[in-house]
């Protein structure tokens, strides 16, 4: 660490990182929670909100995958700081518009432009606080980066409750642009400073193929954070089908039950971070996180009769079970050098995010063969075993020096 980061700058930084990733995550599920209202202010049918509801979604998606190449390779070349000003300034600027739009295609384009910009938040962050901690702390940085982060679905929920959808935008845009001043004052790591000037390639993708053994360690980095989206976009969201499924008293809620499993995500941010530190090992928090999720999601699934406080509290314990997020991203970061580490950091959550694509695939094709509640079961225990095996690949990374090259 520079000289120059004292430790109230440190923790500046990690301040200035969680709420970067409170805005983040507050911009990044704002349209799951409007969509509904947006579409019929703007004049769309009622049988027109699923399918709409998907495309727009989708380009929102589309950004994240190209925004996650896009702000990772530019992070390794350019440094940490300076995507996290421009990727924020971009999703700022394109929430605040969306609070102006008229027609779906100007809708979907304007999620596709945040979508570019929210890709680069948290890996960015994640990758300057590892950074920019000792080895023996910066698990905790990266706790409170997520646990504070993820409770910008909570803001986000009750901002829609109590305005409008368009206000709900526009205060999601404000809150950046606010941030960005607050930014003013973080510095760079002296890790990427040490390698900055170096004549070696810094941020080429191409790297990650040129190695059999790095492109099986990012695929394994990828492939333990499967289980995380499938349960929040499917087992959370499809909540009235498989409460239907399941006879429950009522209609069960899925904008509660996603508020209800962010809660569980913070606390869980926390708890994993809390016991990374005391058993000095990522690997066991994620390895007992799975069991977690199986042990939740079977119960959930199972629960013939289900009350909607039964739903919301198995909500947040499932919540819980998925909430190594950071642990998981901090992992993806540990495993590579500094001249690649921001571009794994930054493009594995937003691949993660794009592979609950095929996984709600293989999802529908299993539901009119065995039904919904084995189809979500056995995607949950396949997804699981996935992360699981590929855990046992990778290295333990708590306590790595950082200050290395991928050449």
């Amino acid at each position: 660490m520079e000289e120059s980061a004292t430790p109230r700058k440190v923790w500046l930084l990690v301040l200035v990182a969680s709420l970067g990733y409170f805005v983040d995550i507050y911009d990044l599920i704002i349209f799951s929670i409007v969509r509904v209202d947006s579409f019929r202010d703007i004049g769309l049918a009622d049988d027109r909100m699923r399918s709409e509801g998907e495309f727009v979604l989708n380009m929102q998606m589309a950004g994240l995958l190209v925004g996650g190449l896009i702000w990772g390779i530019m992070a390794d070349k350019y440094g940490r700081l300076r995507v996290l000003f421009g990727s924020i300034l971009l999703y700022s600027v394109a929430n605040f518009y969306n609070g102006f739009v008229q027609d779906v295609s100007t809708y979907a384009w304007v999620r596709f432009i945040a979508g570019i910009g929210l890709a680069g938040e948290l890996g960015a962050g994640i990758t300057l606080v590892s950074e920019s901690m000792s080895k023996g702390k910066r698990g905790y940085g990266t706790m409170i980066v997520a646990g504070v982060g993820v409770l910008g679905a909570i803001l986000a929920y009750f901002i829609s409750e109590w305005f409008s959808w368009r206000t709900a935008y526009i205060v999601g845009g404000g809150m950046g642009i606010c941030l960005l001043f607050l930014r003013v004052g973080i510095f760079e790591s002296s890790v990427y400073r040490e390698q900055e000037n170096k004549d070696i390639p810094k941020g080429d993708i191409r790297l990650l193929f040129g190695s059999r053994e790095r492109l099986l360690r990012y695929i394994y980095c990828l492939c333990i954070g499967l289980p995380i989206w499938f349960v929040v976009g499917v087992l959370v969201t499809q909540a009235p089908e498989i409460g239907k499924a399941l006879s429950a008293e009522t209609t069960l809620s899925a904008g509660k039950g996603v508020m209800f499993t962010y809660l569980g995500i913070s606390l869980g941010d926390v708890l994993a971070g809390v016991l990374a530190q005391w058993l000095k090992s990522r690997k066991k928090v994620v390895f007992l996180c799975q069991i977690l999720i199986i042990l939740f999601s079977v119960a959930y699934l199972s629960s013939a009769g289900i009350t909607e406080q039964q739903f919301l509290f198995l909500a947040f314990l499932m919540g819980v079970g998925v909430g190594y997020w950071a642990t998981f991203v901090t992992i993806a970061a540990e495993q590579f050098g500094t001249n690649l580490r921001a571009t794994v950091a930054t493009t594995a959550p937003n691949f993660v995010r794009g592979a609950l694509i095929p996984s709600t695939m293989l999802y529908g094709w299993l539901v009119p063969h065995f039904g919904i509640l084995h189809a979500a079961m056995g995607v949950t225990l396949l997804l699981s075993a996935v992360a699981i095996f590929a855990l046992t690949r990778l290295k333990e990374s708590f306590n790595k020096d950082l200050n290395y090259l991928e050449q």
